[in-house]
């Protein structure tokens, strides 16, 4: 039963993160074509689905993981 509700709390915990991302994103910013870091295109899909963003997948990923290792 406890694991029952562990699970229930990590999915709210999670939807509850989701739905704060969405709000945060807004949704009229203009996404970069090509990557700040790389100069690579960003692909429409993204551009589309990440508004406002200004890194490839790749580049964005490799940020992300240094800011979590706190090297960022």
């Amino acid at each position: 039963m406890a694991e029952l509700i562990d699970e229930a709390n990590e999915r709210a915990e999670f939807n509850i993160s989701i739905a704060i991302a969405n709000a945060r994103i807004n949704h009229d910013a203009v996404s970069a074509t090509h990557c700040k870091d790389c100069g690579e295109l960003i692909p429409e899909k993204r551009r589309v689905a990440v508004p406002g963003c200004t890194m490839c997948i790749e580049c964005q990923t490799l940020t992300d993981k240094r800011r979590k290792a706190g090297t960022a």
